[in-house]
């Protein structure tokens, strides 16, 4: 995995994070969950990242 990718992962990863601490100070349900499977759709692309990383 190349290090701007592993970057750009760990980057939706916070963001993802955030969107879901303000969607839970601003009670805004939409929010939480956007943030939740932005979290969640970058850490699949890390664990794909490692995979192809093992078999390389």
């Amino acid at each position: 995995m190349s290090g701007e990718d592993k970057t750009q992962n760990k980057v939706d990863e916070i963001q993802g994070r955030a969107k879901q601490q303000v969607g839970s100070v601003t009670g805004d349900e939409d929010l939480q969950r956007e943030g939740k499977a932005d979290e969640s759709k970058a850490n699949l692309k890390q664990a794909g990242e490692k995979l192809k990383d093992a078999f390389k």
